[in-house]
């Protein structure tokens, strides 16, 4: 089968060839390269919706990485080989100064260079010094009673720990279990039986997710660090796994470049640094993947866990909210209720009449013009005074707001329209193989051949996801040539989409299926086209300024 277009590797062009230059293409110094069947329809398939090889990046498009558990472990203990060789301390005292710093190595050391022991002490790799005797309470409060005791009489100081006598055996102070044997300890010297530490540790990581232990000693500030950890645990190596996956979860929470990929179980970290600033998210939309499943498509700068291209952070966030709260509510109370004009307590009218009586005050009042029912003299059932100042305003902020809850729900049934459309499109897949099933049986395609139906449902479900979000795009564009243009763009991607999901749901005839395919190819790329140029457009006009809102955006001036 031959193909619509190739590239060229010398001129990096394109240009058309049939059936003839394919064979030339596989004829090497003279001799027919044989290929199996299997090879050529694999390359039919490819070149259906042969693309152009390009290794920049589009321009909606972010430059990011996708990092293991293992990488983003490398990439920690290289910030503590880091401070070992500077500080000249053993690593698991790096690691646990650079937790306390939240990883920030500069910090860290100009804060260390500072003050050592103050930050050692702080950090809980370093016991506290001992209290300085003070001469001040003398000269403040004048000359102290002396004691009467003898010389002799023992000095126990208040609040110190009686050690017991060398022959009794030691009782951890937690479980008082005196049949245990095996005692740890950290440089506090509180010493407690090891089944104990085990079950204080595993409790911190497995139902407090805790990485960043101290002492279990009422009132000691020690850390905990890597190596005890594991010898507590024994082997129990599982909440040893989560230990060190909460370290990573901790290392990546404190650098703004990281994220944790969002979706249940995964242990991917994303680094997107072109992200990391806050005015960044105002010219860019950080969609990224991460490394564990194409699926795993999440927004580095917001909590949205979905590609919300092509409007940026703030404004998707904004939208969502307004979803989601009770503002709407609010105004349908606006659109299909009035108040009393003299108690203010919200009105709806339940039947045709005019003449409205307030359940909380008994004032009568007109629903059509808001005034004194007593004023109406004998128009009991029709009203004539539109032209009083009292009665226009009601109205017009009347009007307003049901204007207002109109125009919303223009953009919202939109949005929750294709919306709902993507999640029917996934469902269409199931049916979608039953008709490539079809096809095989009906004609001589083979599987590979008849991928294209697949692939056009892929194409609906990715732009659908698009338009859902330049609805709520355009929801806060101001008016003007730029927002037309926008919606140009919106209105031709859309008529696309409309297409090429009736070409996917037409019903097979043996008889015309090559024509089917060709047009479902044809109307897939062009779809994908029309995609890309709403996304161009839009991430262009992010980094030209070309987008007004119509109400405060943050990040926008």
């Amino acid at each position: 089968m031959s193909s619509d277009y190739e590239i060229s590797d010398d001129e990096n062009e394109y240009y058309e060839y049939d059936e003839e230059d394919e064979e030339m293409m596989d004829v090497e110094d003279g001799q027919q390269t044989a290929r199996s069947a299997s090879e050529i329809e694999a390359d039919g398939f490819g070149n259906d919706f042969k693309v152009v090889a390009r290794d920049e990046r589009k321009i909606y498009e972010v430059e990011y990485s996708a990092l293991s558990q293992p990488e983003v472990e490398r990439i920690m203990q290289s910030d503590v080989d880091h401070i070992t060789s500077i500080f000249g301390v053993e690593q698991p005292v790096a690691a646990i100064l650079l937790r306390h710093m939240n990883w920030n190595k500069e910090k860290l050391i100009e804060k260390y260079m500072d003050n050592a022991s103050a930050v050692a002490v702080a950090a809980g790799v370093e016991l506290p010094p001992p209290p300085k005797p003070s001469s001040s309470r003398q000269s403040a409060t004048g000359p102290q009673r002396t004691s009467r005791r003898s010389p002799s009489a023992p000095k126990s100081p208040r609040g110190k720990r009686a050690s017991p006598p060398a022959d009794e055996p030691f009782v951890c102070p937690i479980c008082f279990d005196d049949t245990q044997t095996e005692f740890l300890a950290l440089l506090c010297d509180h010493k407690f039986c090891a089944a104990c530490w085990k079950e204080y540790i595993t409790s911190k990581v497995r139902s407090e997710a805790e990485c960043m232990i101290a002492c279990m000693a009422e009132g000691c500030n020690i850390a905990v660090p890597d190596p005890f950890v594991d010898k507590a645990l024994g082997d129990d190596r599982e909440t040893w796994a989560r230990y060190q996956e909460l370290l990573v979860r901790h290392f990546v929470s404190c650098n703004p470049h990281l994220k944790f990929c969002p979706y249940p179980s995964c242990t991917y970290t994303v680094s997107c640094p072109s992200a990391a600033t806050k005015s960044s998210l105002t010219q860019i939309v950080p969609i990224v993947t991460c490394g564990a499943s194409n699926t795993h498509v999440f927004c580095f700068g917001c909590p949205i866990d979905a590609d919300h291209r092509p409007v940026v952070c703030a404004v998707a966030r904004m939208w969502l909210k307004k979803c989601q709260d009770d503002s709407e509510t609010a105004n349908w109370i606006k659109s299909n209720t009035k108040e009393c004009s003299k108690c203010q307590s919200t009105i709806e009218k339940n039947g045709g009449c005019n003449h409205m009586t307030c359940k909380k005050c008994k004032y009568e009042f007109c629903w059509v013009c808001m005034g004194p029912w007593t004023e109406h003299g004998t128009s009991w059932y029709s009203c004539n005074r539109y032209d009083e100042k009292a009665s226009v305003d009601a109205r017009d902020a009347q009007t307003r707001s049901r204007a207002s809850l109109e125009r919303y729900l223009h953009y919202y049934n939109r949005w929750a329209n294709h919306e709902q459309s993507a999640k029917l499109s996934m469902e269409l897949y199931a049916k979608t193989e039953k008709k490539m099933e079809e096809m095989q049986i009906t004609s001589e395609l083979t599987w590979i051949q008849v991928q294209f139906m697949k692939k056009a449902v892929d194409v609906v479900h990715k732009c659908r996801m698009t338009l859902k979000w330049t609805y709520a795009m355009a929801y806060y564009l101001a008016p003007g040539n730029q927002k037309e243009l926008f919606e140009d763009n919106q209105r031709d991607l859309e008529r696309a989409v409309e297409e090429l999901s009736e070409l996917i749901e037409a019903p097979i005839d043996p008889e015309t299926i090559m024509a089917l395919r060709q047009k479902v190819t044809d109307k897939t790329v062009y779809v994908q086209k029309r995609n890309e140029i709403m996304l161009e457009d839009t991430a262009k006009g992010y980094l030209e300024g070309r987008w007004t809102w119509n109400v405060p955006v943050e990040g926008f001036d």
